[in-house]
């Protein structure tokens, strides 16, 4: 009876779902159609495409500066310099912590309707700003959008405002979130006052604090 017993609570076990874990994936290096990837904080490792870690990163791409990887069954794009991406943290998170670089800026991973990006916060954009490459990996076709003229540091130039579906900032999600897609490419993709309108944010010295309202 208690072998029984047993048996039982370990069944039991094997059957509760666990919550998921996040998953930091960071590109290390690129040579020779092979990528080094760092693997939630553990040592670097080398892989050729296809090939997969223990943790169940499996490398898709090798470009010159960037890799594609699957992670939790999803396509996300990693590359050299930037911070590392997350995959399978809780979607619905209700805030997030940024901490500020050596100039003041914040910067944070997210993603663009399940592109990976790399977002600057900039509360003089009064919208999510995307640059031409970053809109086409997010799926995001300027002919669906209203096209206006915008002044820039270059001068006046052309955008098209459009609507993105979901935007992921640090585990922060939003649906519908107004945009901008520039038809030159930008450095990086500023996080406007269109995801901050919908923010309680706080600054605590070098550290931003954004609480999502709605």
């Amino acid at each position: 009876m208690r072998a029984v017993l047993v048996f039982a609570a370990c069944a039991l076990i094997g059957s509760t779902p666990f919550p998921a874990q996040a998953t930091e994936v960071e590109l290390a290096g690129v040579f020779g159609g092979k990528a080094v990837l760092i693997v939630d904080g553990g040592a670097p490792r080398t892989l050729s495409v296809g090939q997969r870690t223990r943790e169940g990163v499996r490398l898709l791409e090798v470009g010159e500066k960037d890799a594609v990887v699957e992670v939790g069954g999803k396509r996300q794009r990693v590359a050299l310099g930037q911070a590392a991406i997350r995959s399978g943290a809780p979607s619905d998170a209700a805030e997030a912590h940024l901490v500020a670089d050596g100039r003041g800026h914040f910067y944070a991973s997210g993603s663009v309707n399940g592109a990976a990006v790399r977002f600057l916060v900039d509360t003089g954009a009064t919208m999510v700003s995307l640059g031409a490459s970053d809109a086409r990996r997010a799926g995001l076709n300027p002919g669906s959008g209203t096209a206006v003229n915008v002044q820039t540091a270059n001068g006046l130039t052309r955008a098209w405002h459009m609507k993105i579906d979901t935007l992921v900032l640090e585990g922060i999600r939003l649906h519908g979130v107004d945009a901008l897609v520039h038809e030159g490419d930008l450095p990086i993709v500023l996080l406007g006052m269109s995801f901050l309108n919908r923010m309680d944010m706080r600054r605590e010295g070098g550290r931003l604090l954004l609480r999502k309202r709605f």
